[in-house]
């Protein structure tokens, strides 16, 4: 064994004890290392075990066995069987990985340089048995999953995975049954109040979940009533199938029975984190519908003004203090909704308001005198459908 194996050897040890304490340092879900025992000796001796497999595999260039394979899939399981969310098991990995780098790195610079031949051998004995190991840990974590979560957390697992772009969502689609697509219409359905229970929301969820075949994870808003519904719908690189987000959002509007708002955004599988970004913001600046209405998804073309103006404080104020001229009223924020909805059509808008057209022309005529804005200008359609968006948005409550 050359030198620099030897110096790993003789540090294993005390590296594997320095991987433990970094655990119960960094990752919160580990820190309960401090006072369970049993669960510190797992890891120390798992710790400690991979360390020497390294010493005794890599100066050969030997792969590790089934039984390795299926010793570092059980750590996997165990993880996953005392309840480490897949943001913790992340973290774990990439712990574990930087320490074994920082660990060759010190070995070599204690042996003055060492042998480079050495370093370049457990160097490319590293990545491909790291990544055989991370499979092996990744499937041993997911078995756990599928035999103690019920299915619809199962796919609320794999849609998370998706969103963060981890390389587990593989396990997950296969354990859902749910072929991965290349591009997936991210769609997020925002609830400002939930009026039902949590009982009632997971059983209406899971009815999306069986109904459509689609990865779907709920995350309530912190410290507030409501929350946001994110569903991945596959579609082409163009343009999403049809039927599904339309579908989609009306059986989830309907099981709610109250105010949604939606947003979308379409991306590669490999991009999705910053989609669902998009389709949050999209969101949270698209107007709230009620349930009763026919809900759409609205991309960043129909809401690209709100957007700029929500990043604007003093134009946003601008259009508040438009808004507040239109209070008079009689019920000219909706009006003004109805008109722009139907592209200034006076029948369509009046038929959807349920009035006369004469009615309709009253009330755009009093828009006109109480902001001296001329709803069917140029200026009109500019300037009152970002105050219809924004007041209906809700950002302004």
């Amino acid at each position: 064994m050359g030198s620099l194996f030897a110096e790993l050897a003789r540090q294993a040890s005390a590296n594997a004890r320095r991987e433990v304490e970094t655990y119960v340092r960094e990752i919160p879900e580990l820190g309960s290392l401090d006072v369970n025992s049993r669960a510190r000796a797992e890891t120390l001796e798992y710790s400690v075990w991979f360390r020497h497999r390294t010493v005794e595999l890599a100066p050969g260039n030997g792969m590790l066995t089934d039984d390795d394979l299926g010793y570092i899939a059980s750590m996997g399981e165990s993880r996953a069987g005392s309840g480490m969310s897949l943001d913790s098991r992340q973290r774990v990995l990439r712990v574990h990985t930087e320490l074994m780098l920082r660990e060759i790195h010190e070995a070599t610079e204690a042996q003055r340089g060492g042998d480079v031949e050495e370093l370049m051998r457990i160097m490319s004995w590293f990545a491909p048995q790291g990544e055989r190991g991370i499979g092996a840990y990744r499937r041993g974590f997911v078995a756990a999953m599928r035999s103690r979560l019920p299915y619809v957390d199962q796919v609320d697992l794999l849609a998370r995975s998706l969103l963060v772009e981890d390389p587990i969502a593989a396990e997950f689609a296969l354990v859902t049954g749910m072929e991965l697509a290349e591009h997936y219409m991210v769609t997020v359905i925002r609830v400002p109040e939930c009026p039902v229970g949590d009982r009632d929301l997971e059983s209406g969820i899971e009815t999306l979940v069986k109904t459509h075949q689609v990865p779907v994870t709920w995350r309530p808003e912190r410290g507030g009533r409501g929350g946001e519904l994110i569903a991945l719908v596959p579609c082409g690189a163009e343009t999403v199938r049809p039927p599904v987000v339309p579908d989609l959002l009306q059986d989830f509007a309907r099981a709610l029975g109250h105010l949604c708002a939606v947003g979308t955004a379409d991306a590669p599988r490999s991009e999705l984190a910053g989609a669902l970004d998009r389709a949050r913001r999209i969101s949270r600046a698209a107007p709230l519908r009620r349930t009763s209405a026919r809900l759409r998804p609205h991309t960043i073309a129909d809401v690209f003004v709100e957007l700029a103006v929500a990043d604007v404080p003093f134009v946003d104020d601008w259009l508040r203090t438009v808004a507040r001229r239109l209070e008079p009223g009689p019920d000219l924020l909706r009006t003004l909704d109805a008109y722009y909805r139907h592209d200034m059509n006076r029948g369509l808008a009046a038929e959807a308001l349920n009035v006369h057209p004469r009615t309709l022309d009253y009330r755009l005529r009093r828009v006109r005198e109480l902001t001296d804005i001329d709803p069917g200008s140029t200026q009109g359609v500019r300037i009152l459908s970002s105050v219809v968006t924004r007041g209906l948005s809700g950002a302004w409550r």
